[in-house]
């Protein structure tokens, strides 16, 4: 059984680098090549959603000059999605909080948010100055706002109106969890979506996971009884 929506954990770009001798960044963009990679090989799977982990809130307490080499590179990569996403029909959209970034990169994400929006082939998320608290926080602002100015009623909170103020408002909770390079932990992704997510941790580096990798984690979940309080889940085709 393939699963509707996989998040992954985008994570060794630095160490992989390192076991060769070459600098960090070197990693850093050897994983973003890798990135167009298993979109395809997702797609062909039939993966229908793939959200992705390239850059957290805790991020910018890394070195100066590593940050600037990835904000740098991610906006290099978002330039050239548009022409992936074009001839891919890749829809794309990025989650987190895009206001702390420059102006010039805001617009490019908007523009390759504008230009993909009607594509129908994978829906590819990017986490990009993204951390779930701070998600939940500003969730909960604009919850409050709303409520403040009489358009939200106590009685109509429950989980799904809830979840429409995240950043993955519309985009189905991820059925699959992958991360790279031997951590298991969350590290304050998608704590809200992944409540019923199975979790599949493997200890190669994000630049060396391979598509058959990517069979392998989505093998072990099909593998798996999806049980929800004694009840078997049934999965969405």
């Amino acid at each position: 059984m393939i699963p509707k929506h996989v998040a992954i954990i985008l994570d060794g770009n630095g160490r992989w680098a390192k076991a060769k001798g070459m600098p960090r960044n070197y990693g850093h963009t050897m994983g973003a090549k890798n990135v167009e990679v298993i979109c395809r090989e997702a797609y062909h799977m039939g993966i229908k959603y793939l959200t992705l982990y390239a850059f957290s809130t805790e991020n910018w307490n890394r070195p100066a000059a590593e940050v600037g080499a990835l904000m740098k590179l991610l906006d290099s990569y978002l330039k050239n999605c548009q022409k992936t996403a074009k001839k891919n029909h890749i829809r794309v959209r990025v989650i987190g909080d895009i206001s702390r970034l420059d102006d010039k990169f805001q617009q490019n994400i908007k523009e390759l948010e504008a230009a993909s929006a009607e594509y129908d082939g994978l829906n590819l998320q990017i986490a990009i100055n993204y951390g779930s608290r701070d998600e939940i926080l500003r969730a909960v602002r604009r919850m409050l706002s709303e409520y403040d100015n009489g358009m939200l009623a106590a009685e109509d909170l429950d989980e799904a109106k809830f979840a429409s103020y995240l950043d993955t408002a519309g985009i189905p909770d991820p059925d699959l969890l992958i991360r790279t390079s031997g951590e298991q932990r969350l590290s304050n992704y998608l704590l809200w979506q992944l409540a019923y997510s199975e979790f599949y941790f493997t200890d190669v580096p994000w630049p060396d996971f391979t598509k058959e990798e990517l069979k392998r984690a989505v093998d072990a979940y099909s593998a798996r009884d999806r049980r929800f309080g004694g009840i078997e889940k049934k999965e969405e085709k």
